[in-house]
């Protein structure tokens, strides 16, 4: 079938399409972005870009989404993928530009819990590439047989694995090692 260029039904078929991937954009916006700022340690700008490439290639695939997951767990999948890809092609940032955005002045002093937070993210970024994306995808929230789809780990492997990385992260937020 032929559609003429500005037809109805061109017209009708593209805003459909527009108005689900919307949707689909407002319900995960903040998921993907968070998964984002894990990997670059909270760097907002990099997390951004990030998610900015995450949900071209959702547009650009969503015809070809086959179903066998749901969209959710879909979407992590390109978003982890997103991640490690950056990470392969080019090691973005130095160890200083990493923790650049940490930089407080003498006068600021960040609570107990903010400094944890910060110290555990630090911890994240020293976790091997496989550990870091199921430690972020469970503090997203994910459920853990969703990980394990989005991994291609058995659910067994990964509550061992979160079992292991929560008891190194909380080793190394309390001696500065993992």
């Amino acid at each position: 079938m032929v559609f003429k260029q500005g037809s109805k039904s061109t017209e009708v078929v593209m805003h459909t399409k527009q108005a689900h991937f919307e949707n689909i954009y407002q319900s995960n916006y903040q998921k993907v972005i968070r998964v984002c700022r894990g990997y670059v340690n909270g760097n907002e700008a990099l997390a951004k870009d990030l998610t900015q490439e995450v949900f071209i290639k959702v547009w650009q695939n969503l015809s070809s989404f086959r179903e066998e997951a749901s969209l959710s767990t879909w979407i992590y999948r390109i978003t982890v993928n997103t991640c490690l890809l950056q990470f392969r092609k080019k090691k973005y940032l130095s160890d200083a530009e990493v923790f650049e955005h940490y930089v407080e002045s003498p006068e600021e002093s960040l609570p107990s819990k903010e400094e944890q937070l910060k110290k555990m993210y630090q911890c994240i970024q020293k976790l091997p590439k496989t550990n870091k994306a199921i430690i972020l995808l469970e503090l997203e929230g994910l459920p853990q047989k969703d990980i394990a789809e989005i991994t291609g780990l058995s659910h067994e492997a990964i509550r061992v694995r979160i079992h292991r990385i929560k008891n190194n992260l909380t080793k190394c937020v309390q001696n500065d090692s993992i």
